[in-house]
């Protein structure tokens, strides 16, 4: 099994990584040539990794343990997949709504990795509802990672002391994995989660990551039920040693439900920074559990129907972006759009949620801004 990934990446460039851990090199494209043809590690290129891993990063056999991916000629290189809405926890805050448990079967979700292995994917999250309780999970993850995708986990952390999971994630290390935190007690925690028992099985499933040495980090959601408890989840994550962003506004359900709302702690509400674009449709995109691929979680719509249709279908993509992304309604004459943190996809939600300006708009109460 490998234990480098050799791919090209955008605008010429080519990468070096290491599943698992931090770092990487970056290559021209005429040493990215000698990899590909190489039988034996060049001295440059052991020389190279040995400084920057150790010379416990092995070697050989070569074509083993370095697998180099080919150039595609797309320019996708991240994406995103749900591999199922169903979750064991039922959050209150969750932006998903309904949690059904439905997906695709194993040959159709075959043909859909292969897929993003053929245009180019090197960074995938695996995410969900709950990731890791797909019945699919484990077979999902191996194969990626066998295709040379560096692969991400976003978790609640419960199942992470399973054996069988555990010892995945140990022989085929993830890039990182990213744990929603709900809380630094149990009532709290299980209060938003609304699974009594669920803050023991997050201590339990962190212990053993940590006990693992996999590469963890925390999403500290601030909701009504942990709004007094920021310093306490900050601690949490300190006595760990996990690295740590906060999370603290609530967005609407991904068919613009309100449910969600409610859960939102009005004194943590913050300012977003500016939105100035992003790649989204570009060189990112999202995959959902029936393989509908979209410009990212928040704009579903349009969409191409990627098992389908295959890789020539994301061609439609960059154009459905550009479309998204562009100020409609309210926002179209709007003064502050320079400053503004809501991207346009986001904003139809809070819409359709009946959300109160002062959630998503710098205007607050302005009807301009309101209108439909």
């Amino acid at each position: 099994m490998h234990n480098l990934i050799v791919s090209p990446y955008l605008d010429g460039e080519h990468l070096v990584l290491a599943p698992g851990r931090g770092g990487g090199l970056r290559l021209s494209a005429s040493k990215y040539i000698e990899l590909a043809q190489a039988d034996m590690p060049p001295a440059w290129f052991a020389d190279a990794v040995t400084t920057l891993w150790g010379p416990a990063m092995s070697l050989e056999p070569f074509r083993e343990r370095v697998l180099v991916r080919p150039v595609t000629g797309y320019d996708y290189v991240r994406a995103t997949y749900e591999l199922n809405l169903g979750c064991n926890y039922d959050c209150e805050h969750c932006y998903l709504g309904v949690k059904e448990f439905k997906g695709m079967p194993w040959d159709q979700r075959e043909k859909m990795l292969y897929i993003l292995r053929d245009v180019g994917v090197l960074w995938l999250q695996l995410t969900g509802g709950e990731p890791t309780i797909d019945k699919l999970f484990l077979e999902t993850y191996g194969l990626a990672y066998e295709m040379g995708m560096m692969l991400s986990i976003l978790s609640n952390g419960s199942k992470l002391h399973e054996p069988k999971v555990l010892d995945l994630l140990t022989s085929r290390r993830p890039h990182e994995i990213t744990v929603s935190v709900y809380g630094a007690t149990e009532a709290s925690y299980d209060g938003l989660t609304r699974r009594p028992g669920s803050f023991r099985k997050f201590r339990k499933g962190i212990t053993a990551a940590v006990e693992a040495r996999l590469s963890l980090k925390f999403s500290l959601i601030v909701t009504n039920h942990s709004a007094a408890e920021v310093a306490q989840m900050e601690r949490l994550a300190d006595g760990w040693g996990v690295p740590y962003v906060t999370f603290v506004n609530m967005s609407p359900t991904i068919y613009g439900g309100a449910e969600t709302l409610p859960s939102q702690s009005v004194e943590h509400l913050r300012k977003r920074s500016v939105f100035t674009g992003c790649n989204a449709g570009h060189t990112f995109f999202h995959v959902d559990p029936h393989g509908v691929a979209s410009i990212c979680k928040i704009g579903r719509e349009p969409n191409v129907r990627l098992v389908e249709e295959g890789a020539e279908g994301l061609a439609r993509l960059g154009q459905i972006a550009d479309s998204l992304l562009l100020r409609q309604g309210g926002c179209t004459g709007c003064t502050l759009q320079g400053t503004c943190g809501t991207c346009m996809p986001l904003v139809q939600l809070y819409r359709k949620a009946k959300s109160p300006l002062a959630n998503y708009c710098q205007h607050r109460e302005r009807e301009e801004v309101n209108a439909p």
